[in-house]
């Protein structure tokens, strides 16, 4: 029986962002999902009750686990899923790419321009402090792989100190929590579209580790 994967899209973004990837784990065996979530104006935790309706669709069509896969804050998500969700019993394993784990300095830097995260609320959420208020835990009942990306050609990522995908720090990615965590040579926008990524992505699913 095919293995389910959920994939979880990042900021500004829809499903269709996270279409590759979905592509190539379908042709390593497993049956995707993509949602359109409201990553935009709301805060990443408004979208929890989306997805916790999609796990109990899922769980009722199959009895196979249910991976987690996201993309940013789609990644972010899931840890807040993992916190709250009904369906843990259901829920396999997990991948986060390039996720803000400890919050983004660029959030940071948009909370100073007067009005843009009242607009753009999930940028509000990306805030370290408001993501330390949320309490998510380091350890989760599930295993959870993180990929991150150290190819900054983004003139976004000239702000940020330290090493960093163009939009996300490297060590915003890391948290003591993970079962495993590795870097790539690629940027923020683009790693979720690599082949190798989908193949590393498959790999944590199947086996736990990288």
């Amino acid at each position: 029986m095919e293995e389910q994967v959920l994939l979880l899209h990042g900021f500004n973004k829809t499903s269709r962002d996270m279409q590759t990837l979905s592509s190539h784990l379908e042709h390593y065996g497993f049956h995707c999902r993509s949602l359109d979530l409201p990553l935009t104006r709301h805060e990443f935790d408004h979208s929890f009750f989306l997805v916790e309706k999609t796990l109990f669709d899922m769980a009722l069509q199959r009895e196979s686990p249910i991976h987690l896969v996201g993309h940013s804050t789609g990644g972010l998500l899931i840890r807040k899923v993992l916190q709250e969700t009904d369906w843990i019993d259901s829920i396999g394993r997990c991948v986060q790419i390039a996720t803000p784990n400890r919050g983004s300095q660029l959030a940071h830097v948009a909370s100073k321009i007067n009005g843009y995260t009242e607009y753009y609320k999930t940028l509000q959420s990306l805030n370290a402090v408001y993501i330390e208020q949320m309490n998510l835990p380091d350890i989760s009942p599930v295993s959870i792989g993180a990929i991150a990306g150290n190819r900054n050609h983004l003139w976004l990522g000239k702000l940020l100190s330290g090493e960093n995908d163009g939009r996300i720090e490297l060590n915003s990615v890391h948290y003591p929590g993970l079962s495993d965590f590795i870097t790539l040579p690629y940027g923020h926008k683009e790693i979720h579209h690599q082949k190798e990524v989908a193949e590393l992505t498959a790999r944590f699913l199947q086996l736990g580790h990288f």
